[in-house]
């Protein structure tokens, strides 16, 4: 599974290059979403220091089409971090530690098999007040899928989280970054709000991790005000890293806040 996950995410990176709400659209039955394209769009950025990343128009206006987001107020200097949860590395303890220390807020995005076979990191995350979201029970592709099992993918994982924890997830985050205007109708529907990032970097190969110093160097020139962070829970330079680079975040006048107040 570990291997599984390692190749899609390296996928990802090659398909994407890292890689406030507008009106949102709602389709009534199955049949509607023939007629919307499933053309797989990869979440593709340019990153530029200290500013928000250049993405393609197109993928920004289908993504608000359907109530996505990807970035705060561009005015602000807030930052919101989040964490990719496909499987456990051995470090969302460190980084559950560091939020504690720190004070600071942060969002899970976790699989089926990681809310079932991680359920004391998962009460943490609860318990702690972060935010647990949805990442689908297997980890597809979910342009490759039909209507009927994209919302089946994020329905189980909602239910299983609410009848193991109590807790009902209301964002979800697309597997490898993909998603099409089918798929954000279906998570729309389901009122699921679909959260991309505007930063991320090439971290989750568990084999190719290079330091924590390499993890602050390759965050702390991207900030930008409204970012919303991606990070992968399995990166040993994130776990190690993650306190220096919330502390000298915050030196530098950015709050952390919550997706709900995204």
């Amino acid at each position: 599974m570990h291997k599984i996950l390692a190749v899609l995410c390296t996928l990802m990176f090659f398909v994407t290059g890292c890689s406030e709400s507008g009106n949102t659209e709602t389709v009534e039955t199955l049949s509607d979403y023939e007629s919307l394209s499933t053309q797989g769009q990869g979440w593709g950025f340019v990153r530029k220091k200290g500013k928000a990343p250049d993405i393609p128009s197109a993928q920004v206006e289908l993504l608000r089409k359907y109530n996505g987001e990807y970035l705060g107020k561009e005015d602000e200097k807030a930052l919101y971090l989040t964490f990719d949860e496909g499987y456990e590395n051995g470090f969302t303890a460190v980084i559950l530690d560091v939020l504690a220390k720190t004070k600071t807020p942060a969002a899970f995005f976790v699989t089926g098999p990681y809310l079932e076979g991680q359920e004391e990191l998962v009460k943490r995350m609860i318990d702690e007040g972060h935010t647990v979201g949805n990442h689908t029970v297997n980890h597809l592709n979910l342009p490759n899928q039909p209507p009927e099992t994209v919302s089946d993918e994020i329905t189980e994982l909602n239910e299983m989280c609410e009848e193991m924890y109590g807790y009902k997830m209301q964002y979800m985050r697309p597997p490898e970054g993909e998603f099409s205007e089918k798929s954000l109708a279906v998570t729309n529907d389901l009122g699921m709000r679909t959260i991309m990032w505007s930063f991320a970097y090439k971290d989750w190969d568990i084999n190719n991790q290079k330091g924590a110093d390499y993890a602050y160097e390759s965050v702390m020139p991207y900030l930008h005000d409204g970012a919303v962070i991606l990070l992968h829970a399995v990166s040993s330079d994130n776990a190690s890293a993650l306190e220096r680079i919330i502390t000298d975040a915050k030196k530098a006048g950015y709050t952390f806040k919550t997706l709900d107040e995204l």
